[in-house]
């Protein structure tokens, strides 16, 4: 008996789109896939201009949000897998990431009123 292994090609990812609960992505091959944004938190506690700021890599084969850190495979989004960081590194990068604003926000109040 023998057994043939079967090429699979995986789409690239054309465009991505995300509103306040989905994360849609256009494949090459003509399908969308939409996936609950709850699964990439970082996404789901971006704003709405931070979700807009994507780029495509790998030719594709992902996307990239720089101002997020965040890293997304089309392979990953098809088979069905949510994020894969851990609960401490999230909880880490959330409170950098609070710190952050707050100090922007602080600045911006003492440009005001100077």
């Amino acid at each position: 008996m023998s057994i043939s292994a079967v090429e699979i090609e995986v789409p690239k990812a054309e465009g991505v789109t995300a509103t306040e609960n989905t994360l849609t992505v256009d494949l090459s091959d003509g399908r969308s896939i939409s996936v609950p944004l709850a699964w990439f938190p970082r996404l789901l506690h971006a704003s709405p201009a931070e979700r807009k700021n994507w780029r495509l890599i790998g030719r594709g084969q992902g996307i990239h949000w720089a101002t997020l850190d965040e890293d997304i495979s089309v392979e990953g989004l098809l088979a069905g897998k949510p994020s894969g960081e851990s609960q401490s590194s999230f909880r880490k990068w959330l409170a950098t990431r609070r710190s952050r604003l707050t100090k922007r926000s602080n600045r911006r109040r003492l440009t005001q009123r100077g």
